[in-house]
């Protein structure tokens, strides 16, 4: 099945609008998962996915902070893992990358075949045509940027006032009316997201921001679910991940944390 059927499924199967970020920082995660940094990274993100699987629609591992440390290995493991031991659960490889011409055949290479994400978060700013080399892998997700959360984005995204381009981008996919073409709407922007969903009433949004950004999970899902229910992935990372102590979070709390934020979206789904 294709990105988009995958997701409707596993919707469906937990009742969670739920995504993970797996965002690990190696200077908050305690020792105790192991001495060595490939250890300790290893071992942390596993632990995330097998306490967290059952809250989830899907995973959001961000190559960042498996590139930055010289762990790309261990992030392919890890995709390579939740396929095998959670096979209904689509992962989402956070990348946002955008480029134009062989070199974006190359970044789907890489997050599609190389990787083996069902779907990446992907940069238009270049022009449409750094979208369309991930498209011709026609059963992955292209998860497109489009309002987000970072305050300083206002100056691009919202310009020109009569017609924004964030506008523009979600008018472009809509217009394409393929269910595995989705967009990235910040969830710290609400008005911008209950206009998106105007725009957009069938597409899926992923939505971050929620937690320690300031996001409102219920004001969210108010205005962003789909008229008949669904269509929001909704981001949660280092809310999850991490304690306000450093190097103090543990499994169990981690699993706790999950199910809370999937217990609350599920609810607010209902009473909005």
């Amino acid at each position: 099945m294709d990105f988009s059927e995958k997701l409707e499924k596993r919707w469906k199967q937990v009742n969670s609008m739920l995504c993970v970020g797996i965002d690990p920082v190696l200077s908050r995660i305690p020792v105790e998962y192991g001495e060595l940094d490939s250890e300790r990274l290893w071992s942390f993100c596993k632990s995330v996915v097998d306490v967290t699987h059952e809250y989830v629609c899907a995973f959001k591992p961000q190559i960042a902070f498996f590139a930055a440390v010289g762990h790309e290995a261990i992030l392919k493991d890890l995709i390579s893992y939740i396929h095998t031991d959670h096979p209904t659960i689509p992962v989402i490889l956070d990348a946002k990358r955008g480029d134009i011409g062989s070199t974006a055949e190359q970044y789907a290479e890489e997050v599609f075949h190389r990787f083996g994400a069902d779907a990446v978060t992907v940069n238009p700013y270049l022009g449409w045509d750094t979208v369309e080399p991930f498209l011709s892998v026609t059963d992955r997700g292209v998860i497109v940027l489009c309002r987000t959360s970072n305050p300083g984005s206002d100056w691009l995204q919202l310009q020109p006032p009569e017609n924004p381009i964030y506008q523009q981008i979600a008018r472009r996919v809509d217009e394409t009316k393929n269910p595995n073409l989705l967009l990235v709407v910040g969830g710290t922007k609400l008005n911008e997201l209950a206009t998106l969903r105007k725009m957009c009433p069938e597409t899926t949004f992923l939505v971050p921001g929620i937690g320690e950004q300031g996001g409102n999970a219920e004001q969210v899902v108010q205005v962003g679910k789909r008229t008949e229910g669904g269509g929001l992935i909704v981001n949660v990372s280092r809310s999850i991940l991490y304690g306000a102590v450093p190097n103090q979070m543990n499994t169990e709390q981690i699993r706790t944390r999950a199910k809370s934020f999937a217990t609350q979206l599920t609810a607010y789904s209902r009473d909005s």
